[in-house]
């Protein structure tokens, strides 16, 4: 190998992600400083127990339970064990040693990204997250480098592996929600608490993330509107199907006109819940725990980014093209590249947005029904786009009851609310089984 300048590498928590980091950054060093054009010398890391069983077998002396000793010194600080403290204090350290920082921590970044990137500002340092909004798929990097010159209008999103591993069987086998995620979380697609992927919390983070860059906007994870699947059932898959959609958890980044609260006009969007998109939009081919973004920019036209969301070798792919990137940028000198965030554009709640729904109701099968309830539509200007009825039962020559799905034109947000809950409130209305919005077209 080429004699090289060296430099050192920390590495904090060695988990499915960091260990397949480690074995990579000793198996591939060779490969990696030519590249890099410097040799990455793995010189500890950090844990909580090194006596704990580990993916991939990795040299006992590199470990120690002393992460501030192992991050002071260091060139590049590789944070993988995740959740908000130490983490945050610990990288915090990192930069103000001196050292470049590289981290798949999204839930950090989306809640913290602001302190942390200024802190990185203050002493020319740069911190890299390709792997915390994708897993394996390169979009941050586009997004914040080769989209830097162009302007995106809107990104949708299948950003958590788990879900739609799950919507996808349901959709194509007819399953059940409850029997896929056990099938899930035996498969280790899920935890065995679900909740930070079935209600929707891991997409709202990397969500804020993608916001964050493509608008040059800080977007606390706390304005993202955040829906979960656990609502989403048979029938309501047997009402997409039949409609022509499938359903997916989206994440939806979406810029916006004619803002009071910008002196622009324009303000932004950020959203998570489940949707409807039609089978023939590029997302709806995106089959089994892969994640795919789809990104909508003015130049540039429709970009689609598409691959493995999770898993540690996958994901420790995006992590060592940070660190080569890290290493590059200490052979080249000068200070880091900052965090874009000066647009400063306001985040709109989500009943300012202009969308679609489907709405799936179970009424009395007997004249006049659609009359009214297409007049509980109009009284908040929300209009019937299609209507389709299906006779569910009939019991004796009395009236039954009926599948009525509605699909509407765009209305606000706000207007289609307040809809469905004058609907559910209807006589004529037995139960609202399923409300979903349609999204893509």
């Amino acid at each position: 190998m080429t004699d090289y300048r060296r430099l050192r590498v920390a590495l904090l928590g060695a988990g499915a992600v960091g260990s397949q980091v480690a074995g990579l950054l000793i198996r591939h060093a060779d490969e990696l400083a030519d590249r890099a054009g410097a040799a990455l010398d793995l010189v500890g890391i950090a844990v909580r127990d090194v006596d704990a069983p580990r993916d991939v077998e990795l040299p006992r002396e590199l470990f120690t339970t002393d992460a501030e000793g192992l991050i002071v010194g260091a060139d590049i600080v590789i944070e993988l064990m995740g959740g908000i403290e130490p983490a945050r204090e610990q990288i915090l350290l990192a930069l103000t040693s001196g050292a470049d920082v590289v981290t798949a921590n999204k839930a950090l970044l989306a809640t913290h990204g602001p302190e942390i990137f200024d802190a990185a500002d203050q002493v020319g340092a740069s911190v890299y997250y390709e792997a915390a909004a994708a897993g394996a798929i390169p979009i941050i990097r586009p997004l914040r480098d080769s989209l830097a010159g162009d302007r995106v209008r809107r990104i949708m999103g299948i950003v958590n592996g788990t879900t739609n591993y799950i919507l996808d069987r349901m959709d194509r086998e007819g399953s059940d929600f409850a029997d896929v995620l056990a099938d899930a979380q035996a498969a280790g697609y899920a935890e065995a608490d679900p909740t930070a992927d079935v209600e929707g919390f891991d997409a709202a983070q990397k969500a804020a993330i993608l916001a964050s860059l493509a608008f040059h906007t800080a977007v606390p994870v706390d304005a993202v509107h955040r829906e979960g699947i656990t609502s989403i059932d048979k029938a309501v898959m047997d009402a997409a199907r039949g409609a022509g959609y499938v359903v997916k958890l989206l994440a939806v980044c979406e810029r916006l006109d004619g803002a009071d609260e910008s002196p622009s006009g324009e303000a932004i969007s950020v959203r998570v819940y489940p949707a409807l998109i039609s089978r023939e939009h590029p997302l709806a081919s995106v089959h089994g725990a892969n994640n795919a973004v789809f990104v909508e920019a003015e130049a540039a036209g429709n970009l689609m980014f598409y691959g493995a969301g999770a898993g540690g070798v996958q994901t420790a792919s995006a992590v060592l093209g940070d660190v080569v990137s890290a290493a590059r940028r200490h052979i080249a000198g000068g200070v880091g590249v900052g965090e874009s965030t000066r647009a400063n554009l306001p985040v709109l709640p989500i009943g300012r947005v202009t969308t679609r729904y489907q709405i799936t109701l179970e009424v009395a099968d007997e004249p006049g029904v659609l009359a009214t309830v297409a007049g509980i539509l109009s009284e908040r200007s929300v209009s019937i786009a299609t209507a389709l009825q299906t006779v569910l039962n009939e019991a004796n020559g009395e009236p039954g009851t009926a599948r009525l799905v509605i699909g509407t034109h765009s209305a606000l947000e706000q207007d289609l609310s307040e809809t469905v809950d004058r609907l559910a409130a209807s006589d004529v209305v037995a139960r609202v089984v399923s409300v979903l919005r349609v999204e893509g077209e």
